[in-house]
């Protein structure tokens, strides 16, 4: 079996071994995984796109202005963004998106700055990745607005009706360790209702690992655990997720797998 972590945060700062982390990915069957980039405050955009460089044989990424940081990125930083996720190696923009359960950022500022990275996406003819928490309804609103329709919601959490509104724009869901929680019914029942090629799994690392390893740091390897409860909750083998979800990322980040 082959499997995609399609969503993961692989920073120095989170991962001072990030070679042992890919290593024990590959052991669990990892082919590839998609280092989402993040806007830390003016001037400063981690060092998630030196780390896929370092290993351009396995990890692919993508970079934006996540909807925490809208409020603090400049129009230098939207250029400095648009210039990058024009390189080739660059393979989405995002996370980009609206996040109402925390509100660091004024809505308002959230909504303009993932409109502005909806547009870049169009124009560079790359994928969206899509963050939203807490505020379905304005996001799937924005992404008709700006006609966007290849992308990804990462990390999804909703329910069957915000699943059925984001699969009718074109598209796919990525499911984290979220899924192998206890009380989220709504979520599985989501699960349920999507069409497997229209889904891809995730880890979202260093974040939100999946039971049996909630609690601890996260990594790329543990997204076999966020496959097993798919494959429970369509009632598919294991395998017959790793194939599809495999080749659902991708289709979608156009990845050369080996």
């Amino acid at each position: 079996m082959r499997f995609v972590d399609a969503h993961c945060h692989l920073e120095v700062k989170d991962y001072p071994d990030v070679v042992a982390v890919l290593d024990a990915a590959r052991a669990a069957g990892l082919v590839h995984a998609v280092v989402v980039g993040q806007f830390h405050g003016p001037g400063n955009w981690g060092n998630a796109l030196e780390v896929a460089a370092a290993h351009p044989e396995f990890l692919s990424p993508t970079l934006g202005i996540h909807p925490h940081e809208a409020a603090r990125a400049t129009e230098e930083d939207l250029a400095t963004l648009e210039r990058t996720c024009a390189r080739p190696e660059v393979r989405a923009v995002g996370e980009a998106g609206l996040d109402y359960y925390y509100e660091h950022s004024p809505r308002e500022a959230q909504a303009e700055v993932f409109r502005r990275q909806c547009a870049l996406a169009l124009r560079l003819g790359k994928p969206l990745v899509v963050h939203v928490r807490d505020a379905h309804d304005d996001c799937d609103a924005i992404l008709g607005e700006t006609g966007v329709a290849k992308g990804v919601i990462h990390c999804f959490t909703g329910d069957t009706d915000a699943a059925r509104r984001y699969l009718d724009r074109g598209f796919l869901l990525s499911l984290s360790g979220v899924i192998t929680y206890k009380k989220t019914e709504a979520l599985q029942d989501a699960v349920r209702f999507a069409p497997l090629d229209r889904l891809m799994v995730e880890t979202d690392s260093p974040y939100l690992a999946p039971v049996p390893h909630r609690g601890r740091k996260n990594q790329p390897s543990h997204v076999v655990e966020t496959a097993k409860k798919v494959a429970e909750l369509k009632g598919v083998t294991l395998e017959e997720v790793a194939a599809v979800t495999t080749a659902n990322a991708a289709a979608l980040f156009n990845l050369n797998l080996r």
